[in-house]
């Protein structure tokens, strides 16, 4: 039997992650699919067997698409259904005060919000991992201390199963998408923006053993004696949330009994139900102060932390995941300058704070346990029911924040582009799968390529553009109508779109060649940073 190791000094790889949950996983395939040296360091020695996160929107859904689940597991998705949009809040007494809708029509070409099982979705991507050659996955291992200078990061770690010591892992850059209690954001010494808001929850999962159907996809009871939510949590599944009261401790209230006990007036009962899992929870609403030290940057819940009220935890996480990918494989690539990576940090942290606002909104207004508060609210939002369609609104669609890599001045640019059916020489399926790039240049009726000169056309391609016109009757068939609608909604005839599918810019036919030169400014030339946005230094 070989002596255990106390340390060893491997070889420099391109990425190095810390956490193998979803966010970790899917910007590590993202990275390894481009050929970059990627290991991935994860303390448990094994995955977390239990339900998590639950929900998901169209947006997580086509990064999940683009990394390779959905082709083979989408059946692992529910999509919302339901009256009124598929989430509806109601007070302690049943009655409907608004609904959000969750079933409106998605731009990414999925059901805009669905359930899901957690440990589900990460075997798939670990399998997914595990099969690409220059991605090293080691679970058992925990981030220790945290080194850096102009060239690398050095991590040190420790097994965490007691068999082989200490190493030290070197790579160009360092990826934290370990969780709420980030230890690499701990070790970077960043500091977190917190809310204020703060609420203990118990979370039941449980499988239904009769076939009930519910009327919304997610309901959250705003009642002063016990406020609830009720979740359609993936196929076979559902999930109960109760928030704790001051009269109830923690412990009191994770316990199976209890749970039972606080399902029962729903029918839910060990008759109707298998019991999975039951945990506190301490629902909080807060950000990383900074999502960038020199070469390490925060991803997911490291970087931010919402109440699940909107069910935007993991999107946000899964946004960063993709947002930071292909800025960092374009730096390492040399055909963007660093300044590129700057942006990731204003654009996503605007955008995440903005759903962390609207979810501490709804979780101030669900917690409410005052009754003569809460009845004020009540008849507040009732008093809006007055006019029958404003009872429904939409969730939040942010847009990206700024300084961004977007073209200025134009209003649909930091938006969601658009993702619909296809046909391609007979074949029908969603554009991503069907015209594989990084960069969309996307005209509809018309080749969006036609003017735009020999030189920007060759450094496109170098970036992963491709071009294509889309039409009704053309090569490549709108089947669905779906383009045509987005553009004219846009009031234009060209878009350009980002790899993390956010417009860079917009336009009729003839400025497709103003789109890619400023584009190629934008990410190969060094504009002046804001201060606040400059490196005070490498981290010791």
């Amino acid at each position: 039997m070989n002596a255990p190791r106390t340390e060893d000094t491997s070889g420099l790889v391109d990425f190095l992650i810390v956490g193998a949950g979803p966010v970790g996983l899917v910007t590590a395939i993202l990275l390894g699919r481009e050929g970059w040296r990627v290991t991935i360091v994860e303390k448990w020695p094994e995955r977390y067997p239990m339900p998590r996160a639950c929900t998901i929107d169209h947006e997580a859904l086509r990064i999940l698409q683009g990394v390779g689940v959905m082709g083979e597991h989408a059946d692992l998705f529910e999509p919302s259904r339901g009256e009124r949009g598929g989430y509806q809040i109601r007070n302690g007494d049943g009655v409907l005060l608004r609904a959000i809708n969750w079933n409106r029509p998605a731009e990414s070409g999925w059901a805009n919000t669905n359930g899901f099982y957690q440990p589900d979705l990460e075997a798939v991507l670990e399998s997914i991992a595990r099969a690409i050659p220059s991605l090293e996955l080691r679970r058992g291992w925990s981030a220790d201390a945290i080194d850096q200078d102009d060239e690398m990061v050095t991590l040190s770690v420790s097994d965490t199963t007691g068999q082989s010591g200490h190493e030290r892992l070197q790579g160009r850059w360092l990826i934290g998408a370990d969780g709420a209690n980030s230890v690499v954001r701990t070790l970077a010494g960043i500091e977190c923006v917190d809310t204020g808001f703060e609420a203990d929850w118990l979370v039941v999962d449980y499988k239904p053993l009769d076939d009930r159907q519910w009327d919304a996809f997610v309901t959250q009871y705003c009642d002063p004696v016990q406020p609830a939510t009720a979740v359609n949590s993936g196929p076979g599944r559902r999930r109960f949330e109760f928030m704790r009261r001051a009269d109830a401790t923690a412990d009191e209230l994770n316990r199976p009994e209890t749970a039972w006990k606080l399902m029962k007036p729903w029918g839910v009962t060990p008759e109707t139900a298998q019991l999975e899992r039951h945990a506190v929870y301490t629902f909080r609403g807060r950000w990383a102060r900074r999502w960038r030290r020199g070469r390490i940057f925060l991803a997911g819940d490291s970087a931010h932390l919402m109440p699940p009220f909107l069910g935007q935890g993991l999107c946000s996480g899964l946004r960063d995941a993709s947002a930071l990918a292909w800025r960092l494989s374009l730096v390492e690539s040399g055909l963007a300058s660093e300044s590129v990576l700057d942006s990731y940090c204003t654009e996503r942290g605007a955008h995440v704070q903005e759903i962390i606002a609207e979810a501490v909104s709804i979780g101030e207004m669900v917690c409410e346990l005052d009754p003569q508060k809460a009845a004020a609210r009540d008849a507040r939002m009732s008093a809006e029911l007055n006019e029958p369609e404003q009872v429904t609104v939409e969730p939040p669609h942010p847009r990206l924040g700024r300084p961004s890599i977007t073209e200025e001045g134009d209003n649909s640019a930091g938006r969601l582009s658009v993702q619909a059916r296809i046909e391609v020489e007979g074949n029908v399926g969603l554009f991503d799968d069907m015209v594989p790039g990084a960069w969309q240049l996307i005209g509809l009726d018309g080749d969006p390529m036609v003017d735009v000169p020999a030189e920007l056309r060759s450094w496109f391609a170098t970036i992963g553009g491709t071009a294509t016109a889309v039409s009704s009757d053309g090569p490549v068939r709108d089947i669905d109508g779906g383009y045509r609608a987005w553009f004219d909604g846009h009031t234009c005839r060209v878009v350009l779109a980002r790899p993390d599918f956010y417009v860079y810019g917009t336009g009729a036919p003839t400025d497709a060649s103003r789109l890619l030169g400023s584009l190629r400014d934008t990410l190969g030339g060094k504009p002046a940073r804001p201060k606040e946005l400059i490196e005070e230094g490498a981290l010791k």
